[in-house]
């Protein structure tokens, strides 16, 4: 198929998705609005899980369970650290360029228009939606492969970002969140495009917890059976990549990596802006009072379609995985090594003992809890090095491993 003829197809597809709600289904929310309808498959409050019966988390009129996991996750350090993590372009001087922390908050906000059409629990949202990525490495998804690819090599296990971000809330925090929550974390990886999302049936932290050890134990084989166990849930999971397909496109443009012609569909950087507006309403149409989360075989296709375009031009040619991943793998696996030997060594003084884990013994003792590192050197390795920014990362390194040079970011460019 020539160029001219794939651009055809894909912008007849495009053509093909309204972007609009039918005329029945407005008429039918109206009527459900004026009728007090309650979605019966929503997460109420009261159905929250927590693993201890904390007096402090009890719900009240003003601060119900959900909108208290929404408090305890952006008043985490994890939290903070969002603003220097880059999403995909890491050595750019562009303060336009997106952080880590403007796209879980356009996740939630995509997340909370679909969930508040349909009817769901929009406090359950907006938890799972900002803590979905804590767990995050620096450098985006190649920091994550790098790291796992070291994790993995000397212990069996494996990284992933959405696994890692239950335990920063779960374990290094220690924050009580309910099940609901760290579920939806745990399930959002937004990497996994389907086209009708069906419940799990989770009911406890029992089976809850034996699916996190599924995916250190088997890595993408548990990774790719991950369902939500609510509606929410799975709101976020197709918001993620709702909030991230288009965004990145704006971004690689404003780099200067790209032009606006580069995608097949023709739209440039109003991508994002047709997709939000498109996508939102095509999953209200075809999920509304329904017990699943589902999306039109045309808007599947056509997801499905962007993601791969923006891997091929932009993730693996554009963004640091095409541009920095090998000086990037060494980098990891330098100070991987180092701050294994500080553990081993017992040195206090070293960054890994100062800057983390004396950091998480502080917040864990107000909850009487301890931080267990020694039992695991190579885990407590692992939460250091997810826990960096790009900046404290690139810091570091340069000073224990000269040899390794990163791109000198700079604002202004002397002639």
């Amino acid at each position: 198929m020539s160029n001219t003829s794939h651009r055809d197809l894909v912008r007849h597809r495009i053509d093909a998705i309204s972007g609009r709600l039918s005329d029945d289904l407005i008429e039918r929310m109206k009527a459900d609005r004026t009728a007090g309808w309650v979605n019966p498959y929503r997460t109420d409050d009261a159905s929250a899980l927590r693993r201890e019966a904390r007096p402090s988390d009890e719900p009240s009129l003003w601060r119900p369970s959900f909108v208290r996991d929404v408090e305890k996750i952006i008043h985490t350090p994890a939290y903070n650290r969002y603003a220097g993590k880059t999403q995909v372009f890491s050595f750019r001087s562009n303060d336009d360029l997106s952080r880590r922390g403007i796209h879980v908050q356009l996740v939630s906000r995509v997340a909370r228009d679909i969930g508040y059409a349909l009817g769901l629990n929009c406090d359950l949202i907006e938890a799972i939606g900002l803590g979905h990525d804590l767990g995050h490495t620096p450098f985006g998804h190649a920091g994550e492969r790098a790291l796992n690819d070291v994790f993995h090599a000397r212990t069996g296990r494996w990284f992933f970002h959405n696994v890692h971000s239950v335990r920063v809330l779960d374990v290094l925090y220690g924050r009580n969140l309910t099940l609901q929550t760290l579920d939806g974390v745990l399930t959002h990886n937004g990497e996994y495009e389907q086209r009708v999302f069906e419940l799990s049936g989770l009911k406890d932290f029992a089976t809850f917890d034996r699916k996190v050890a599924s995916c250190y134990e088997s890595g993408e084989v548990a990774i790719g059976t991950l369902r939500p166990m609510t509606l929410e849930g799975c709101v976020v999971r197709i918001s993620d990549i709702i909030a991230y397909v288009g965004r990145d496109r704006q971004d690689a443009i404003a780099a200067g990596l790209l032009s606006e012609d580069a995608f097949d569909d023709g739209l440039g950087g109003s991508y994002n802006s047709w997709i939000l507006s498109h996508a939102s309403a095509d999953i209200i149409e075809h999920s509304y009072g329904k017990d699943r989360i589902e999306m039109s075989p045309e808007l599947f296709e056509e997801i499905r379609r962007a993601k791969a375009e923006n891997y091929d031009k932009i993730y693996r040619s554009s963004g640091i995985e095409g541009e920095r991943a090998e000086v990037l793998g060494r980098a990891f696996s330098l100070m991987y090594e180092h701050c294994l030997g500080d553990l081993k060594a017992r040195d206090e003084s070293s960054y890994i003992f100062r800057h983390h884990i004396r950091r998480i013994e502080q917040g864990l003792a107000h909850y009487g809890r301890r931080y267990e590192w020694e039992d695991d050197l190579d885990q407590t390795v692992v939460d250091y090095i997810a826990s960096m920014s790009d900046g404290y990362f690139t810091e570091l390194a340069t000073k224990l491993f000269p040899e390794i040079r990163f791109p000198q970011r700079t604002y202004i460019n002397e002639c």
